[in-house]
Parts: structure tokens; C-alpha cells; sequence
């Protein structure tokens, strides 16, 4: 990869303005890219947009019907947005269990939807999507969280399959922790269903199936989302990417 490698693509990131989306969005943007941060938080992505020389787009992607008719034109597509809820499934609200999949299955198949024609005439893509470890695993009270990244990962494959033949790529990075706002949120939450301190979630709970202990930087994620959007992962397609500390390998 060259320093300017992304040079007159146009990239849109969905939770661009924090965490794992910010770390790609600089990432993108460093490499010469024109960026779309699509965030709820409208002054967050304005910030972001004006930091980079990109622009915001303002957008509650869990409103899913309005993006039934969208017509996205950009080269580089990362499905990132989320949020995360844990409680056991007897206590889990349906409306947060069908807003979580609105906002991380429905959004990313729509948006995925709208941007390939535009791919698929300029015969090239890449359609990179934030899954997870529990787009793998499983964990107790996460229902919705491991029922959308799970589907994540089927909708990536088949976006592989459909887009292969016009130069268009679609894969899923699997991370575990990373050191986000995301994660920082659900220690209080961790630490009630698990009846144990908050002080003692993130090395009881959260590393405990990793070999490597820490969390994941932000960085680091965006540095394969940067590899996996370049033309030396052409042929890199349908696959999940663990970045996890060795969790998926028991």
C-alpha cells in the first residue's frame, strides 16, 4: 500500500464520529480518501467530518425504513454502527431485541443494498463489516447482540457470492473488547448479571477467554479494515477476520 492508496475514493463509515468508526475514518482519510461519517450524534460527526476534510451525514440507521429507497455512490462501504444491551433473554425487552437488529442487521443490508449498483458499474468495491467475536461465539445475555452479528456474517457471505463478479469484495472483522465507548458502557451492566464488582468485569468477564490480556485498540481494528479496502485484498472475500487475543481458538 502507497501513502495516498485511497487517493479519489469516497468512503462511508456508519458510527464514524467515535470508537472503531473514527479509528477507520482516520484511517481512510489518511490514505487519501474522502469520507461520509454517519453518526446520530450530529455535532460529534461534524467534528469528525471537519477534522478530515470529509463530511457528516446525519442519520438514525436504526429508521430503517427510510433507507428503502437510498442510493449510496461511494467505493468504500464499513458497516459499524452498534450498540450493545446485556441482560438474560427472560428480561430482555422485545422492543431494544428488534431495535438492535434494525440498527446492526437491517441498516447494514440496506446500505449494502444501496451502494452496490454504483460498485457494480465501476467494478470495484469493498464492503467491509464490523462484526465481532460473537459473530462467532456466543456469550450468555447478549441475545441480540449475537443474533445480529451472527447474521451479519451470513449477509457478508452472500454479498461476496453476489458482488464477486463485479469487482467488489465483502468481508467481516471479528474483534473481541476493543477500547470503546461501546464497551466501556456494558461494565455496569456486566457486573449485575454477573453479581460481581464493576472494578473486576473487564478481567473476569471480558478477557477471560483471550490469551492476550488487554483490550483491543481502535487502531488496530482500522488497520485491517485499511488492508482489507485495499487493492492488495482483492482477492479476499467471504471471510471473517478474528482479532480477538486467540478467544475463537479454544
Amino acid at each position: 500500500m502507497t501513502d495516498q492508496d485511497l487517493q479519489g475514493r469516497r468512503a462511508l463509515v456508519t458510527g464514524g464520529a467515535s470508537g472503531i468508526g473514527l479509528a477507520c475514518a482516520r484511517e481512510f482519510a489518511g490514505r487519501g480518501a474522502h469520507v461520509v461519517i454517519a453518526d446520530r450524534d450530529g455535532a460529534a460527526a461534524d467534528a469528525v467530518a471537519s477534522e478530515l476534510g470529509g463530511e457528516p451525514w446525519i442519520v438514525d440507521l436504526a429508521e430503517t425504513t427510510a433507507l428503502d429507497d437510498l442510493d449510496l455512490d461511494v467505493d468504500i462501504l464499513v458497516n459499524n454502527a452498534g450498540i450493545q444491551r446485556v441482560a438474560p433473554i427472560v428480561d430482555f425487552e422485545p422492543d431494544t431485541f428488534r431495535f438492535m437488529l434494525r440498527l446492526m442487521l437491517e441498516s447494514p443490508f440496506l446500505l449494502t443494498r444501496a451502494a452496490l449498483p454504483k460498485m457494480y458499474e465501476r467494478g470495484w468495491g469493498r464492503i467491509v463489516n464490523i462484526s465481532s467475536a460473537h459473530g462467532l461465539r456466543a456469550s450468555a445475555f447478549k441475545s441480540a447482540y449475537v443474533a445480529a452479528k451472527h447474521g451479519l456474517e451470513g449477509l457478508s457471505k452472500v454479498t461476496a457470492l453476489e458482488g464477486g463478479p463485479h469487482g467488489v469484495t465483502s468481508n467481516c472483522i471479528n474483534p473481541a473488547y476493543v477500547r470503546t465507548p461501546l464497551v466501556e458502557k456494558q461494565i455496569a451492566d456486566q457486573a449485575v448479571v454477573h453479581g460481581i464488582p464493576e472494578g473486576e468485569v473487564v478481567e473476569k468477564i471480558m478477557l477471560t477467554e483471550t490469551a492476550i490480556k488487554r483490550l483491543i485498540e481502535p487502531e488496530e481494528v482500522a488497520s485491517l479494515a485499511g488492508w482489507l479496502v485495499s487493492d492488495s485484498a482483492g482477492m479476499v472475500t467471504g471471510a471473517s477476520y478474528t482479532m480477538d487475543g486467540g478467544w475463537t481458538a479454544r
